[in-house]
């Protein structure tokens, strides 16, 4: 089975393909739900115009995430399945379209700042409309296999709009840090633990398997599972600390050309970089923009938003090495290590890059991950923005060598 067809499988025997039409009708429902309030919570906080601004072209404003969440229901979903569809709106076809050639024009990325109109409360009508319709649509009469096709697309399009809900977070956090203000996101959001004591975890050179399994979701980039050799390599058992990583700074660390790879020491003197992203002098002591406003820099806390390009400089600097992303996994999947989800995504020194035997899925859904397998890293593990249940060991994140503004951090290997 190539890698296309096992990814339509996966699709195909996910949770929510329950035995019995009415159980699995029900469960996707209360899912689809869910997942959908979720992201307009996120959205609750905000003013009108933290919902309409857009800090940079590679963050988008949070109104845009709402609608574009909304617009592949109503595209991939709405237009092939309800009879007699109409769109809610001819125009938001190409407004709310991201990267989908398959679908046609699209606006502007670093433009989408510019939409001042529809407003908010004309998008969330936009998503009270798409809603009921889905919803009404799962609660039809369909054929099993309509229906197992139908479910398999929807539990795709939840996993996406929980991929847009983590961006909600981290591009309402940079916007928020441009604001002399340093307003708050949610001052409840109390600090990450500190670190356990930092220990070594060997791993034997051998064989090993990589990449997803069993019956749950998981993108495409996730197959086929495959073997890889890797060396005898050791992995630390937490994340870098903000304490380590200041003592990094304070050697010089963004001085010393020695550390950095060749892009990378471009990358910090064109921008005139010295600290992570988010990271502020303040009265003699570091402090740290958080989503909970700005704070001082907890030293025991893992360190935030930092680059591959930083990352790898530190490890250089430390004596030690990024992991690649097998050795991530396969330590994932055989040893006790600490923060390995749900507080930073974590660097590798892979590539991302398609696994052998992948085949891009046919069709505009087929855009998702595959045309993006160049010039970007690889990110393991999920962050503290993350949704709930939306990791796993085989997860794939990826972005540009520059990207500072997510919640990534940095585990050693050597």
């Amino acid at each position: 089975m190539n890698a296309k067809n096992i990814w339509y499988a996966m699709l195909e025997q996910s949770e929510f393909l329950l035995p019995g039409a009415p159980a699995r009708s029900s469960a996707l429902s209360e899912r689809f739900a869910a997942v959908r309030a979720y992201s307009v919570a996120l959205a609750a906080p905000l003013s009108e115009e933290d919902c309409a601004a857009q800090s940079m072209p590679d963050a988008s404003p949070v109104k845009w995430h709402l609608a574009h969440t909304t617009w592949f229901f109503e595209t991939f979903l709405l237009e092939r399945f309800e009879p007699d569809f109409a769109p809610f709106h001819e125009a938001f076809r190409v407004l709310f379209n991201s990267y989908y050639n398959g679908v046609g024009e699209k606006h502007p990325r670093p433009k989408r700042g510019m939409l001042t109109r529809p407003s908010r409360p004309q998008v969330l009508a936009y998503r009270q409309d798409v809603d009921e319709r889905m919803l009404a649509l799962l609660a039809s009469n369909l054929s099993a296999e309509t229906a197992d096709e139908l479910a398999a697309l929807v539990t795709l399009g939840l996993q996406h709009e929980q991929q847009h809900q983590e961006l909600i977070v981290t591009d309402v956090q940079h916007l928020l840090s441009l604001n002399p203000l340093f307003p708050a996101y949610d001052e409840t959001l109390g600090a990450l633990e500190a670190a356990p004591a930092l220990r070594w975890v060997d791993f034997a050179p051998g064989v090993v398997e990589i990449g997803h399994t069993g019956e749950e979701f998981c993108f495409d980039n996730e197959l086929p599972r495959h073997r890889q050799f890797v060396e005898g390599y050791a992995l630390a058992s937490r994340l870098v600390t903000n304490r380590e990583y200041a003592a990094f700074i304070a050697a010089g660390g963004y001085d010393d050309p020695s550390f950095w790879l060749s892009e990378g020491w471009e990358f910090v003197r064109s921008q005139n970089l010295a600290e992570p992203i988010y990271w502020y002098r303040g009265d003699g002591r570091w402090q740290e923009f958080s989503l909970a406003g700005l704070r001082d820099l907890d030293p025991d806390a893992p360190a935030l938003h930092v680059s591959y390009f930083e990352a790898a400089a530190y490890a250089n600097w430390a004596g030690c090495r990024l992991p690649t992303e097998a050795e991530w996994e396969h330590a994932a999947k055989t040893a006790e290590l600490d923060q390995m989800f749900g507080v930073a995504w974590q660097w590798t020194s892979s590539s991302y890059a398609p696994y052998p035997g992948f085949i891009t899925a046919p069709g505009a859904i087929g855009e998702y991950n595959g045309k993006f397998m160049v010039n970007q890293y690889v990110l393991r593990g999920s962050s503290l923005a993350t949704p709930a249940g939306h990791s796993r060991k085989t997860y794939r994140n990826f972005f540009p060598a520059g990207a500072r503004w997510q919640f990534s951090g940095i585990r050693l290997a050597r």
